[in-house]
């Protein structure tokens, strides 16, 4: 979230950022001098514009009427600080929609209005996680239909005859084969002496 400051520079215009700054709004500062502040309010976006009357009041009330009204910036909340005594009237009837607060209260009003932002971030994810999901879901659904009926399971295979041996495999258990085949030879009697025994 972001608050756009009008303020002219002066000594105290950096502390009262700083303050500001601690409600945990980002903080745009920008001087009440046309078109420098409304440049900025436009590109920025700001969620407030906050305008500091304490110098040159005149300005500061053009230049919070002119982003009362103006499109890009009248829906952003207006808030107005350091409004002198002898202006209230003026101001509340030129602009009833703004609020006229002190730094305090404003500090206050924008860590509330983080806070909100947050939650509805937080929000948003959520419900983008639950949309993934559910679109997740609706797409396994389309995939199912889309493949047909379920088939019924096939009936377990029998045992696979053994695979058949390779060429090389089947010559050396052909020759192993063969050999077991073959009639054993009657050994040879042996030959010694043929004499007499002694």
């Amino acid at each position: 979230m972001s608050l756009l400051y009008i303020h002219y520079e002066s000594d105290e215009r950096a502390g009262r950022v700083q303050k500001l700054a601690k409600s945990g709004a980002h903080i745009i500062v920008s001087e009440p001098r046309w078109p420098a502040f409304w440049e900025i309010a436009k590109r920025e976006k700001p969620i407030a514009v906050a305008v500091d009357f304490s110098h040159a009041p005149s300005h500061a009330l053009e230049t919070a009427d002119y982003i009362a009204k103006a499109k890009e910036t009248r829906d952003s909340a207006l808030y107005l600080l350091r409004v002198p005594e002898d202006r209230l009237d003026v101001v509340r009837k030129r602009l009833p929609q703004a609020a006229i607060v002190t730094e305090p209260e404003l500090a206050e009003r924008l860590a509330v209005i983080e806070r909100e932002a947050q939650a509805r971030a937080l929000e948003k994810k959520e419900a983008a996680a639950a949309a993934r999901r559910t679109a997740q879901a609706a797409r396994q659904a389309a995939r199912k239909a889309a493949a047909g009926p379920a088939k019924p399971a096939r009936p377990a295979k029998a045992a696979k005859p053994p695979k058949k041996a390779k060429p090389a495999a089947k010559k050396a258990a052909s020759a192993a084969r063969r050999k077991a085949a073959r009639p054993a030879k009657k050994a040879a009697p042996k030959r010694g002496r043929t004499g007499p025994k002694k």
